[in-house]
């Protein structure tokens, strides 16, 4: 249950993600119109969030990666974002998702906007381990311009 507290920020991310979203069109829903999904719009910074919360609780980030599979036994606790955000990445790249928010059609000039559409959602940024502040967010989001 903790780690899926730490995913809370990506929970705050999708929400301009989503809501600003320009171009994008996505399979299985009507092409008139650019959607980016609630599910792709949090999942697509889940890596680069999980490597920002690991230091708060590396054990349960380790614990996590585990129960999803990846062999953990040699994974030190100062790599454990970094285990969890691989073994993510296995299952994202599996499911084809899109290769971060870039391929969502934003690009660095629009992290900002993306930044300040996040500070609003407090009642998901809040309730982290480890909240982020806005260059936090900012720096989330350029680890998530590409995912792979």
């Amino acid at each position: 249950m903790y780690v899926l507290c730490c995913y809370v920020c990506s929970h705050g991310m999708s929400y301009p993600i989503s809501g600003l979203v320009k171009s994008y069109h996505a399979e299985d829903y009507d092409p008139a119109k650019p959607l980016v999904p609630h599910g792709l719009s949090v999942v697509i910074t889940a890596p680069a969030v999980f490597q920002f919360t690991a230091a708060c609780c590396p054990d349960r980030h380790i614990e996590a990666a585990e129960l999803l599979g990846a062999d953990v036994t040699n994974v030190k606790r100062e790599d454990a974002g970094r285990a969890l955000a691989d073994t993510l990445r296995v299952y994202m790249a599996d499911l084809m998702i899109p290769d971060g928010i870039k391929a969502l059609g934003y690009q660095q000039d629009d992290i900002p906007a993306l930044v300040e559409g996040t500070l609003p959602q407090q009642r998901v940024l809040k309730i982290s381990p480890l909240p982020p502040a806005a260059e936090d967010i900012h720096k989330l989001l350029e680890n998530s311009l590409t995912v792979y």
